[in-house]
């Protein structure tokens, strides 16, 4: 699933973040550790939730 799906609910550093790591789909990003997307610059508790919750919508989650 393309990204876009989550940028368009994050404020304006964490999409940059994401945009900035080069991560184009979900599944990108289900490759990541929690902490790992956490630690990315202008990604905060409220980015890393909304991040979840997409993730979970579409069948997916951090790497464990």
């Amino acid at each position: 699933m393309p990204i876009d799906i989550l940028l368009k609910k994050l404020a304006k550093p964490a999409q940059r973040a994401i945009e900035n790591e080069g991560i184009t789909t979900l599944e990108q990003l289900s490759e990541y550790k929690e902490k790992e997307f956490s630690n990315l610059h202008g990604i905060g508790k409220n980015a890393m939730n909304i991040a979840i919750q997409t993730l979970s919508e579409y069948g997916l989650s951090f790497r464990k």
